[in-house]
C-alpha cells in the first residue's frame, strides 16, 4: 500500500514541463458600420446613392461574392466541397494538413448551411398611400463559405463568411499551433502533444513566445490573409470606411503540465475530482475568480464530471465561463478556462492588446486559482488518510501487518531508523536495519530475530514508507516514508512529548509560557464549574 501524493508534491516534483498559453480562439469578423438596419440604409442611400434601401440591392453583390470564391478556387487549384450534415469539420481538415506539404495556404474551402441573422424587405406604405421597401431582421438558413488555411506563423486556422448581407464571418486560430511554428523558425527541439506541447528544449522560450502572443500579432495575420482572399466589399466601400474588425467571441487560456509518469498524474488527477464535486457551488467557484457571488447573480454555477472511455474531466461552469480539467493524452494535465462573454469581467469584446492582456490575466490566475483551492482541499485529506494508515493495521494481499501508533516505543525506534538510510545509494539490507534499530530499542543486534526484522520490514513496506529493489534482498526509504518518519518523530519528541511534560508541570516557578496557559486554564474551568455547582 502506498501513501498518496499530495497535491502540492506532484506539481512540485513531478511536473516536467508547465506552460500557460493563449489556446483556441473565436473571433466575430463584421464591419461595425453594418450592424444594424438603420446602418445598413445608410450603406445604400448615402454611400452608394441609391434611393430605397432593400434586399434586392444585396442580391448582386451575394452573387458576385460567391463567384469570386469559386473563381479563387479554381485559379489555385484549392478542393471546394460541401459539409454533409453530422460530418466533423476538424477531421476534414486534418486530412487535408495531413497531405499539405506547402509553408502555407490554403488547404480547401468548404460550404455549410447554417442559421444567420438576415434582412429582408417588407412592404410598406406611405400615409399617403404609396409603397415602399422597409428592411426588417429574420433569421434564415444560408450557405458559409469555410477556408481551411496554413499560415507560416499560425499553422493552421480558418476564416468563415455568410454569403448573405453583411458578410459577417468568423476568425478561428489557436495559440498552441502559433508556439509550435515559432519554436520550429528558431529550431528549437520539442515534442508535441494534439493542441499542446509535451517537451521542449527551450522552457523558457517556448514560454516567452506564448506571452508574445498577443492582438497585434492576430490582427496583422487577419489582415495578411484579408489582402489575399476575395472580399464582398469593394475597394471604394473600404476606403468609405466599410472595414471588418474583429472582437472576441470566445477564448481559452490553458495551463499544461507534463507529468514524469503517467501513473502519478492520472492518480492524482481521478483524487482530486473525487473531493472537488461541489467546488461548482456558487460560496467555492467565488473562490477561484475571486469575485462575491449572491442569490441574485445571474448566471449558472455547477460542477460537473463526464468521462469518456475510462478518461474523466472535470467540467465548472461560473456565468457563460467555463473551467475544464481533464488528463491529455495520459501525459498531462490541462486546466483550461473558456471564457465566452467578456462583460463577464467588465470588459468589452473590441480585440486590443490591453483587452487581451487584461483577459489573460484573468483567465491564468482562475487555472492557478483552482489548482490552490483543489491543494487546500486535497492535502489535508490526504494527511487524514496517512494518519488513518499508521494508526490501524493494514491487510495487503491477504498479509496483515500491525499499526505503526505514534508514541509506541517499537514504532517510533522504527521509524528513526529510516531517515539515515535515505542517505544510501545502494539502500539497506534486512541486517543494516538490525544495526540501526537496535540501539534505539535499548537492545544489541543479535538479540533481534530474524522474524522480527522481516515482520519490522513487512510493516514498512506494506504501507509504502519502503520499497524493495528489484532483484534484490535491498530495500529503499521512499519520499513518502522518509516525509512521514521525519514528521512523526520530529512531532513526538519536539512538540508533543515536551509539550506535555511542560502543560502538565505544577510548579509554578518553572519559565514556561505553555505551562502557565494551562494551570491558568485550570483555574478558569474549576472557578466555573464551582460557580455552576453552588447555583445548582
Amino acid at each position: 500500500m502506498v501513501i498518496p501524493l499530495s497535491v502540492a508534491s506532484i506539481l512540485q516534483d513531478h511536473v516536467t514541463l508547465e506552460v500557460e498559453c493563449v489556446d483556441r480562439m473565436y473571433l466575430n469578423v463584421y464591419i461595425p458600420k453594418l450592424q444594424s438596419d438603420v446602418d445598413v440604409c445608410q450603406f445604400f442611400r448615402k454611400h452608394r446613392g441609391a434611393t430605397f434601401a432593400s434586399s434586392a440591392l444585396m442580391d448582386p453583390i451575394s452573387k458576385g461574392f460567391v463567384r469570386s470564391l469559386d473563381k479563387f478556387a479554381s485559379q489555385h487549384n484549392i478542393p471546394v466541397l460541401t459539409f454533409k450534415k453530422g460530418q466533423r469539420k476538424d477531421d476534414i481538415a486534418k486530412e487535408h494538413l495531413a497531405k499539405f506539404n506547402a509553408d502555407e495556404g490554403v488547404l480547401f474551402i468548404g460550404k455549410a448551411q447554417e442559421k444567420a441573422r438576415v434582412l429582408r424587405t417588407e412592404r410598406r406604405w406611405t400615409k399617403d398611400g404609396k409603397p415602399y421597401p422597409y428592411l426588417v431582421y429574420s433569421s434564415a438558413m444560408v450557405n458559409y463559405y469555410y477556408i481551411y488555411c496554413v499560415d507560416r506563423d499560425f499553422g493552421p486556422f480558418f476564416l468563415k463568411f455568410c454569403t448573405y448581407f453583411p458578410y459577417n464571418g468568423k476568425l478561428c486560430i489557436n495559440g498552441h499551433e502559433y508556439a509550435k511554428r515559432q519554436l520550429m523558425k528558431e529550431n528549437i527541439e520539442f515534442k508535441a502533444l494534439d493542441n499542446g506541447i509535451e517537451s521542449c528544449q527551450n522552457p523558457e522560450r517556448l514560454q516567452q513566445i506564448c506571452d508574445e502572443f498577443s492582438a497585434q500579432t492576430i490582427w496583422a495575420l487577419f489582415d495578411k490573409w484579408m489582402s489575399v482572399l476575395p472580399q464582398a466589399f469593394t475597394q471604394e466601400d473600404r476606403d468609405a470606411g466599410y472595414r471588418y474588425n474583429l472582437s472576441i467571441l470566445q477564448v481559452e487560456f490553458s495551463l499544461t503540465q507534463v507529468f514524469d509518469r503517467a501513473v502519478t498524474g492520472r492518480y492524482f488527477f481521478e483524487q482530486v475530482i473525487r473531493e472537488n464535486l461541489d467546488i461548482g457551488r456558487p460560496d467555492h467557484v467565488q473562490l477561484i475568480f475571486g469575485r462575491r457571488i449572491i442569490k441574485t447573480t445571474p448566471g449558472r454555477f455547477r460542477t460537473r464530471v463526464i468521462t469518456d472511455g475510462v478518461i474523466p474531466s472535470l467540467h465548472i461552469d461560473y456565468k457563460n465561463c467555463r473551467i475544464k480539467q481533464y488528463f491529455k493524452e495520459g501525459r498531462a494535465l490541462r486546466t483550461e478556462i473558456t471564457i465566452n462573454e467578456t462583460k463577464d469581467f467588465g470588459l468589452r469584446k473590441s480585440l486590443t492588446d490591453s483587452n487581451l492582456a487584461s483577459l489573460r490575466e484573468i483567465g491564468f490566475k482562475a487555472n492557478r486559482q483552482l489548482l490552490n483551492v483543489q491543494r487546500i482541499s486535497h492535502d489535508p485529506a490526504l494527511g487524514q488518510k496517512t494518519i488513518d494508515l499508521m494508526q490501524s493495521p493494514v491487510i495487503v494481499n491477504s498479509v496483515r501487518a500491525s499499526a505503526l501508533p505514534l508514541g509506541d516505543a517499537k514504532a517510533h525506534a522504527l521509524l528513526q531508523a529510516l531517515p539515515i538510510f535515505d542517505l544510501q545509494v545502494n539502500g539497506f539490507s534486512n541486517a543494516d536495519l538490525r544495526q540501526r534499530l537496535a540501539p534505539l530499542l535499548g537492545k544489541r543486534p543479535e538479540q533481534l530475530s530474524q522474524g522480527q526484522m522481516t515482520y519490522n520490514l513487512r510493516r514498512l513496506k506494506l504501507r509504502g514508507l519502503i520499497q524493495r529493489i528489484p532483484k534484490t534482498q535491498r530495500y529503499y526509504v521512499t519520499d513518502q516514508g522518509l516525509s512521514v518518519a521525519l514528521f512523526y518523530i520530529t512531532a513526538y519528541d519536539r512538540l508533543l512529548r515536551p509539550g506535555l511534560a511542560e502543560s502538565l508541570n505544577p510548579d509554578e516557578t518553572t519559565n514556561s509560557q505553555l505551562g502557565a496557559a494551562f494551570r491558568s486554564l485550570n483555574k478558569a474551568l474549576n472557578k466555573h464549574f464551582q460557580g455552576y455547582s453552588a447555583a445548582v
